[in-house]
């Protein structure tokens, strides 16, 4: 299983960027996927997660109401649609998948992408 990110970028607040989640070796409608952000010198901070039946949890207050998770299976593909993005919404963002559920614990995921940065300046 292989999962890349993509769509990251330099913006300006208020401005948005959608994500992508890319699985390929194996069929993404089997798997529950999980955004993650990095926080320096702490475990990655659980941004919120969709799972196989296309229910999401959002996991972060600050978050609400501006960013969503869909996925589409036939593109093998999640997407974090990010609006509204503001200056500590930088960071770099990562997708990871697990069969068995949703989660806000980076280590129920097995698998992970390699990360895709947002920077929110102006």
């Amino acid at each position: 299983l292989e999962l890349v990110e993509s769509g990251g970028g330099l913006v300006q607040p208020g401005e948005s960027l959608r994500l992508s989640c890319t699985l390929s070796g194996f069929p993404l409608e089997i798997y529950n996927i999980g955004w993650f952000r990095h926080v320096p010198g702490k475990e990655h901070e659980a941004v919120g997660c969709i799972n196989k039946s296309g229910s999401t949890s959002v996991y972060l207050p600050s978050i609400e109401g501006r960013f969503t998770l869909s996925r589409d299976n036939a593109k093998n593909t999640v997407y974090l649609q990010m609006n509204n993005l503001k200056p500590e919404d930088t960071t770099t963002y990562y997708c990871a998948a697990d069969l068995a559920g949703c989660s806000a614990s980076q280590w129920d995921f097995g698998s992970w992408g390699q990360g895709t940065r947002v920077t929110v300046s102006s």
